[in-house]
């Protein structure tokens, strides 16, 4: 795996996405992710999943910069890609948490909201879903899956508001569960995900696919129409302009870091 890093001690896996300096999510890392959650569900040497970043970033989201370089049938692949690898991880059937070491927006909230528990570290991160604004069309099933855990009427307003919460906002609106420390993030975290783990197996694991029944189907609805309307905005001459701009401010952003 090139994009990320895997530990295992004592049946918990950690995932410790490594791309850069905030993790933007490219085609490679989506099908790396998807395969090693896929590989980790079915091992039964693997009692659960801990899945985080690095400091200052859990991820920044789509590689934009990437990503607006790929040519029509890339695109439609990367998307398709996407989707499903949000798909596999709601619905992986062992206790996965995530510790969130920093920023988390678009993507990588989406990330973090397929887990079960979500452990944020303090200081001045954002985390929400902010396509919108960006010019991406937000597909019903991520829609689906950030009403799961702040109801609808909260999803669909901050969704369309292209809203991005504080750590101490997405607190009350629970969107994470807990607070701490960077210093204690994944200590938090571990204990969080072994108490889950000391549970029974079996009954954990089916009371979670019970309870998250009709999220999944929803995520593996038919997504043709939908993806076709986010295909289409995403080439749009608009959306392109737009893309642009936000593309040179984060080169800028970068240089001026280094």
């Amino acid at each position: 795996m090139t994009t990320f890093n895997i530990t295992i001690q004592d049946r918990l896996a950690i995932i410790a996405l490594d791309r850069g300096r905030s993790n933007p999510i490219n085609h490679q890392m989506v099908k790396e992710l998807t395969a090693c959650v896929k590989d980790l569900d079915a091992d039964e040497n693997i009692g659960g999943l801990i899945l985080t970043g690095k400091e200052g970033f859990f991820s920044s989201g789509i590689d934009l910069i990437e990503a607006y370089d790929y040519d029509e049938e890339q695109s439609r692949e990367f998307w398709i890609d996407f989707l499903a690898m949000q798909n596999t991880m709601a619905a992986f059937s062992k206790p996965m948490v995530a510790a969130i070491s920093g920023h988390s927006p678009a993507g990588g909230c989406v990330m973090a909201i397929c887990c079960d528990y979500r452990i944020m570290a303090e200081g001045k991160f954002v985390i929400g879903l902010n396509e919108v604004p960006v010019g991406i069309v937000v597909p019903g099933s991520v829609f689906n899956l950030y009403a799961f855990w702040l109801g609808q009427r909260k999803a669909y307003q901050f969704l369309l508001e292209g809203k991005l919460l504080s750590v101490s906002e997405a607190f009350e609106s629970g969107l994470i569960d807990e607070i701490t420390s960077p210093e204690t993030l994944i200590e938090a975290t571990e204990k969080k995900a072994r108490a889950y783990m000391q549970l029974n197996p079996v009954t954990w694991s089916q009371s979670k696919i019970n309870l998250r029944r009709d999220l999944i189907a929803k995520l593996n609805g038919d997504q043709t129409d939908t993806l076709n309307k986010m295909l289409e905005q995403w080439w749009a001459p608009a959306t392109r302009k737009g893309l642009q701009t936000m593309i040179q401010n984060l080169k800028l952003k970068s240089t001026s870091a280094n």
